[in-house]
């Protein structure tokens, strides 16, 4: 007995590497150190002895109370850790129709992360330039590993893509699916309201059934250009696939992040004649057409409009 226990005890001060913020998901302690392991710790029949005593893992993320981003723990200080730790955590918005770009910049103030790590780690783990991250609001912990935490809103994202696609479809493709969800981009950039987002996707699928190009500014504010405002130089510049006004069809990435409601819209668009749109001028929605003449008076209805307004 004093031999086992002097081998335990042994055991108990070996190190292991852990990092700084670690996650351990809801379960019996089996199942928290099969996690752990699959993950890279290597913990045995005597780490689940000691957890009988040290006490139950937490579920969530675990702050382990270090200043490195990893670093070396004892066996039993690392058990202990996940017994009693909690993360501290941040709410971080990703704003329906906002770009990878600024929620990147928003996510490194937020938790306090270097800005180019991050940027290093989505552009390792992306599938596509944009749309991998569902909009939402998110509670995150702070210090996490950058790459650990774009795996894990990735992950989410896609857990949550592929459930609604087996929903309505009864299979998920992923290819197939994020054309939903470039569509869905262009519906969150240019709809005025999530009750104009079906009539939007309307116009959307017409004018690709027509074989005409999109022409619409909001696929112009992707990534960096988000809150710029689309000018003719912009247009005649820009030779991305987001230029709508040069190329034709859908962007080949989606333009920005977006929410189910545009995604529902992508799927199931309004079915109608309506082939244009145009914001009103007290910006309260768009005035949709059926053909360019039809577009042409709702433009000249909104020039006068402003000259009513400017004049009041």
């Amino acid at each position: 007995m004093l031999v086992l226990f002097i081998t335990i005890l042994f055991y108990l001060t070996l190190p292991i590497e852990s990092k700084r913020v670690v996650y351990i998901p809801k379960g019996s302690t089996s199942n928290a150190i099969s996690y752990l392991n699959e993950n890279g710790y290597s913990l045995n029949l005597i780490d689940r002895v000691a957890l009988f005593f040290i006490g139950y893992p937490q579920s969530g993320w675990m702050d382990m109370n270090m200043k490195a981003e990893s670093t070396m723990l004892t066996k039993l200080d690392f058990l202990y850790k996940i017994t009693t730790s909690k993360a501290a955590l941040a709410k971080v918005v990703l704003i329906p129709g906002e770009t990878y770009y600024f929620f990147i910049n928003e996510l490194s103030v937020k938790l306090k992360l270097p800005k180019d790590e991050l940027f290093k780690a989505y552009n390792e783990l992306a599938y596509k330039k944009d749309g991998n991250i569902l909009s939402q609001t998110y509670t995150l912990p702070i210090g996490m590993d950058p790459k650990d935490l774009l795996a894990y809103l990735f992950e989410y994202t896609e857990n949550e893509y592929k459930q609604y696609s087996l929903k309505v479809f009864g299979k998920y493709d992923r290819a197939a699916w994020y054309r939903y969800v470039a569509i869905a981009s262009v519906i969150q950039k240019e709809s005025g309201s999530k009750e104009e987002m079906t009539k939007v996707s309307g116009v959307i699928y017409n004018r690709l059934a027509k074989k005409m190009k999109l022409q619409m500014d909001g696929t112009l504010n992707y990534g960096p250009y988000s809150h710029v405002k689309v000018t003719p130089t912009m247009i005649a510049n820009d030779n991305t696939p987001y230029n709508t006004y040069k190329f034709a069809g859908i962007p080949s990435d989606p333009v920005c992040a977006v929410e189910f409601d545009a995604i529902k819209a992508a799927v199931f668009p309004a079915k109608s004649s309506f082939l244009f749109f145009m914001k009103k001028a007290d910006g309260s929605g768009h005035s949709f057409a059926k053909d360019f003449s039809d577009h042409k008076a709702n433009i000249s209805n909104v020039i006068e409009a402003k000259k009513k307004i400017s004049h009041n």
